[in-house]
C-alpha cells in the first residue's frame, strides 16, 4: 500500500503540514488547476497543483478545506510559478485538519512525482495479483483434492483474514468459518434476511452487507456455472444465484487483495458446489438402484450386504419411509427425498436414501423398537421444518439382519399406508378417534401382521390370488391398468382427483376402471373392509412376486 510518507521518501520535496496523516494510502495521483476539482475525484487521490486560480486568502482556505473534506490523501503544491511559496492560509487550514501538504519546488517536475507514484502503484498491483493467483491455486488444489466446502471456506477465511459464510439461494448457511471471531447470531440473521430478499427479487449482484457492528463486508453471488449471467445485474432480470459468498472483516477495511481473491473464489466455490452436486446425484442414483434391487428381491444374501457396505450399513438395518400427509398441494418428490436426507444427516448416522414411487425411503442401522420410533419422531420434526411446515408421516420397519432388508421395507411401507388408511392407532378412553399419529411401526398393523408374516407361505399367495386373481386374469393387457389404478386409488385413500393425477388420466376414466374392478371381484371399494383387503393383497403380492 503506497502512502504519502512512502512517496515523499523518494522525492526531493518538503512536508509543510499534516505529519500525523502521512500514513494515508495514495490510490492515484491527479493534476488539476481547478478551484474545485472534487467532482472528478473519488477520494484517496494525491492532488498536484500550482494554484494558478488561487487569488485570495479565502479561496486558499476553501481550497484546502474542500480537499480535506473530500478525503484526499494529500496535496503537492508546486512553487515557482504563480506562488513563490505555499500560501499560509492554505497551510493554516491543512494544519488544523491534519491534511498532508508538501511543497514541490520548481526544480522537481510533476512528472517525477507521478512516475514515482505510478511505479510503486504498479509494483503493488503486480504483487497483489501474484498473491491472488497463488491464493487461487491454493483454493483450486482444495477442490481438486475433494476436501469439501468446509476446507475451502476455511482456507479462504485465513487468506483474507475475515469471517466467511456461504449461503444457499434460500439464505440458509451452507458453511461458515471464523477468522478471529465468528459472525454473531444477530449479524448472521441480518445476512440471511438480505440474501432472502435478493432471492425474492431475483437480484444477482454484489452488495455490501448491512451490519450493526460497523464491520466492512462484501457479498458476491455464485452462479451455478460460476460465471455472471447475461441480464442478471438488476432486480428480476435473471435467475437467482445458486449461492452467496459473504466475507466480513472483524477489523479494518477489505483490501485490494481481499476483493480480488473473493471475486476469484466465486468461481472456485461454484465448482465445489457443482462437484458436490454431481457426487450427490451419482450417490442418489446408486442408492436408488440398490434400493430398487432390494425392493424387487434382486439383491439377496452376501451380495446385498456387500452393496450396502459403502453406505456405512452393517449387519442390521431398518427401513424408514416418509410421505407428505397433507391433502392440499403436491410436494415435488425431489423435495420429499431431500427432506428425509437432511433429517437423517442431522442424526449423523449412515443411511441409504432414495425414492420408491411416491415414497422417500431410507435404510438406516437397525436398532431396537424404541430407538427406531424415537428416530421416526425426530425425522418427522426435521422433515417438516425442511418442507416449510408441510405435514408428513413416517413408517418404520423393524431392525432386521441385512439380508432381510426387503422385509423391513415392506413393513415400513405397510405401516405408513395403514396410518393413512386409518388402520393404525386406536380409539381413546372415551371411545372417540384420537388425532392420527405421524409415526407408525410394524406394531401398528395389529392383526394384519399375521398376513404380512406369511411371505414364505403358500397361504399368502392363495390369499392374494383369491382377491386379485380376477383382475389379473382380465382380458388383454388392460388388466395391468386396472391393477395400477386400484393401487393408486387405495394409496390416495380414495381421493379421486389425486389418484387420477397420479395416473395421468381423467377422473372419469379412473371411475370406470374402479367400477370394472368391483365387477370383476364382487367387492365394493366404498367399503373400508374391502379396501383394506385389497391393500393387503397388493402388498402381499409384492412379497411373493
Amino acid at each position: 500500500m503506497l502512502t504519502v510518507r512512502d512517496l515523499m521518501r523518494d522525492l526531493d520535496v518538503r512536508l509543510l503540514a499534516g505529519e500525523r496523516s502521512l500514513h494515508l494510502p495514495v490510490r492515484w495521483v491527479h493534476i488539476s488547476e481547478l478551484l474545485d476539482p472534487t467532482p472528478w475525484l473519488s477520494g484517496g487521490e494525491l492532488l498536484l497543483t500550482t494554484g494558478m486560480q488561487l487569488e485570495t486568502a479565502a479561496q486558499e482556505r476553501e481550497f484546502a478545506a474542500r480537499l480535506a473534506d473530500h478525503h484526499l490523501a494529500g496535496l503537492g503544491f508546486g512553487t515557482g510559478f504563480k506562488h513563490a511559496a505555499v500560501p499560509e492560509p492554505l497551510l493554516e487550514v491543512a494544519a488544523e485538519r491534519e491534511f498532508p501538504v508538501f511543497e514541490v519546488p520548481y526544480e522537481v517536475p510533476f512528472i517525477a512525482v507521478t512516475e514515482a507514484a505510478f511505479t510503486q502503484l504498479v509494483n503493488e498491483q503486480y504483487a497483489v495479483l501474484r498473491r491472488a493467483l497463488a491464493a487461487q491455486e491454493r483454493l483450486e488444489r482444495i477442490v481438486l483434492s475433494e476436501r469439501g466446502l468446509d476446507a475451502l471456506v476455511g482456507a479462504l477465511s485465513t487468506l483474507i483474514g475475515a469471517a466467511v459464510v456461504v449461503f444457499d439461494s434460500r439464505g440458509e448457511p451452507l458453511q461458515q468459518h471464523a477468522f478471529r471471531r465468528a459472525v454473531d447470531g444477530e449479524g448472521l440473521e441480518t445476512l440471511r434476511a438480505e440474501v432472502r430478499e435478493r432471492a425474492r427479487r431475483r437480484e444477482a449482484r454484489a452488495f455490501m452487507p448491512t451490519l450493526t457492528d460497523g464491520n466492512q463486508g462484501l457479498a458476491l453471488p455464485v452462479a451455478s456455472d460460476g460465471a455472471p449471467r447475461p441480464g442478471s445485474n438488476g432486480p428480476g432480470s435473471g435467475r437467482a444465484p445458486e449461492a452467496w459468498l459473504v466475507a466480513i472483516k472483524d477489523a479494518g477495511p477489505l483490501l485490494d487483495f481481499d476483493r480480488l481473491t473473493l471475486h476469484q473464489a466465486v468461481t472456485i466455490v461454484a465448482l465445489e458446489l457443482l462437484r458436490a452436486r454431481v457426487a450427490g446425484d451419482t450417490e442418489r442414483r446408486l442408492a436408488g438402484d440398490v434400493l430398487d434391487a432390494i425392493v424387487t428381491g434382486e439383491l439377496t444374501g452376501s451380495e446385498l450386504a456387500r452393496r450396502l457396505g459403502p453406505f456405512g450399513l452393517g449387519e442390521r438395518v431398518a427401513a424408514v419411509v416418509l410421505r407428505p400427509a397433507g391433502e392440499g398441494r403436491t410436494v415435488p418428490q425431489a423435495s420429499v427425498e431431500g427432506a428425509l436426507w437432511t433429517a437423517l444427516r442431522e442424526e449423523a448416522s449412515p443411511a441409504l436414501v432414495a425414492s420408491v414411487g411416491p415414497l422417500a425411503c431410507a435404510m438406516v442401522p437397525g436398532g431396537d423398537d424404541d430407538e427406531l420410533f424415537a428416530l421416526g419422531e425426530r425425522v418427522v420434526a426435521a422433515a417438516e421444518v425442511e418442507l416449510r411446515g408441510e405435514p408428513v408421516r413416517v413408517g418404520i420397519g423393524r431392525g432386521v439382519p441385512v439380508v432381510d432388508a426387503r422385509r423391513s421395507f415392506h413393513e415400513a411401507r405397510c405401516a405408513l399406508e395403514a396410518l393413512a388408511l386409518g388402520v393404525a392407532g386406536s380409539a381413546d378412553g372415551n371411545g372417540s378417534a384420537p388425532e392420527r399419529p405421524r409415526v407408525a411401526t410394524y406394531k401398528d398393523l395389529g392383526s394384519f401382521q399375521l398376513l404380512l408374516s406369511l411371505q414364505d407361505d403358500e397361504a399368502l399367495r392363495l390369499f392374494c390370488d383369491s382377491i386379485l386373481g380376477p383382475i389379473e386374469a382380465s382380458e388383454g393387457p388392460y388388466g395391468g391398468e386396472l391393477m395400477r389404478s386400484l393401487e393408486a386409488f387405495i394409496e390416495e385413500n380414495g381421493q379421486w382427483e389425486r389418484a387420477a393425477k397420479r395416473l395421468y388420466c381423467h377422473r372419469h376414466t379412473l371411475r370406470y376402471r374402479i367400477r370394472r374392478v368391483e365387477e370383476l371381484t364382487g367387492r365394493n371399494l366404498g367399503s373400508a373392509r374391502d379396501r383394506i383387503e385389497f391393500w393387503l393383497a397388493l402388498r402381499g403380492r409384492q412379497l411373493v412376486a
